[in-house]
């Protein structure tokens, strides 16, 4: 459905969709623009929305940030790639990724490498399947290490 057979405005189907997921602004507007909105609408929707703290890249970028680090597998790397992919800047991303340790890394990993592999494999194979996960060599080595030996 395009804007012209609509009759919301586009801050409606802004504030729509951001009841239903978190965007960041370049994403939003982008939706915005597929549905056949006017720049200058956009752009005035987009403003309001900021205003009202409906729309803030740094707010929402650190909280998928802070939900995907404490609650998924993924190596910091991949989670800061994820976000850059859904439109947030990269010093957004870089700022909420602050706080990123080692020993959640290692966890993260093992945590991977459980659901990924039941068994025992060749270490070498599971760590290039972790490396290509985006986490360093150290945590390869040390996940797949504590991994074989709690086998």
């Amino acid at each position: 459905m395009s804007a012209a057979t609509s009759n919301k405005s586009a801050f409606e189907s802004a504030v729509e969709m951001l009841s239903r997921a978190e965007y960041s602004k370049s994403r939003l507007i982008s939706k915005l623009l597929i549905k056949g909105y006017e720049e200058e609408e956009i752009e005035s929707a987009v403003t309001r929305l900021e205003e009202l703290r409906y729309l803030n890249d740094a707010e929402a970028v650190k909280s998928r940030f802070k939900f995907l680090y404490n609650e998924s597998k993924n190596s910091v790397r991949e989670i800061k790639y994820k976000l850059l992919r859904k439109g947030f800047s990269a010093e957004d991303v870089e700022n909420a990724a602050e706080d990123a340790d080692e020993e959640r890394e290692l966890a993260a990993a093992l945590k991977a490498l459980r659901i990924k592999y039941r068994r025992k494999k060749e270490p070498d194979k599971m760590r290039g399947y972790l490396y290509r996960h985006g986490f360093t060599s150290d945590v390869c080595y040390a996940a797949v290490n504590e991994f074989l030996e709690s086998e």
